[in-house]
């Protein structure tokens, strides 16, 4: 019959503690992996919001760029200054517009006497993707107030409507409606009173406004 040495217990106990080590390892391991998760799970969830906020602003900022562009080809091109100066004086709007404010409630139709092609510039970027827009043109009136002629209206914007506008240089023997005779400081140009010796707005402000259906 054998007998333990002291070396014998020394080893024995050796081997017990190396287990002990191993287990405790395991379970700090299983712990670390819990917390982990717990937190990747925590992260997740407050994660999701931010990233949908930063979906949404990046669809806006595309938005504002595309409309930034159609003004800047349409300046380019001289068509942003016609559908300014689409104007039909005896009608009290714009050429062929069905809206009481003088403005077009779907957009410029494609060929409408003297307006450019800006209306359907802006229907081919958006209006396939169901995006509404309007068009505003800002400018100064007689007594130097700020106003604001809607060219396309198209509704109410929602919350997260973007805006994009251009600056065009407006003069006196520009012609109202293009091709015909009419010179700009003949016409009242948007203003249903004009005073004697009334000064045409020099340059306005066209406001291009877009949001999701």
């Amino acid at each position: 019959m054998s007998r333990w040495t002291p070396a014998d217990r020394d080893r024995e106990r050796n081997r017990t503690t190396d287990r002990g080590q191993a287990h405790t390892l395991e379970a700090f391991v299983a712990a670390l992996l819990l917390v982990s998760a717990v937190l990747f799970a925590l992260q997740a969830t407050a994660v999701t919001p931010l990233s949908a906020s930063t979906s949404n602003q990046h669809i806006e900022n595309q938005q504002r760029a595309e409309a930034n562009d159609v003004l800047a080809i349409a300046a380019e091109r001289g068509d942003l200054e016609a559908a300014v100066l689409c104007w039909d004086e005896s009608q009290g709007g714009f050429n062929g517009s069905s809206l009481p404010t003088g403005a077009y409630s779907d957009g410029i139709e494609q060929g409408t006497a003297g307006c450019g092609s800006f209306g359907a510039m802006l229907e081919e970027t958006f209006g396939d993707r169901q995006i509404a827009y309007s068009v505003h043109i800002i400018y100064q009136n007689s007594t130097a107030q700020t106003k604001r002629q809607p060219l396309i209206s198209m509704g109410d914007p929602s919350d997260s409507a973007v805006a994009a506008s251009r600056t065009v240089p407006l003069f006196a023997n520009d012609r109202v409606l293009a091709g015909e005779q009419t010179r700009l400081d003949e016409t009242s140009l948007y203003q249903e009173d004009r005073p004697d010796q009334m000064s045409y707005p020099t340059q306005v402000t066209v406001e291009v406004v877009v949001w999701r259906m």
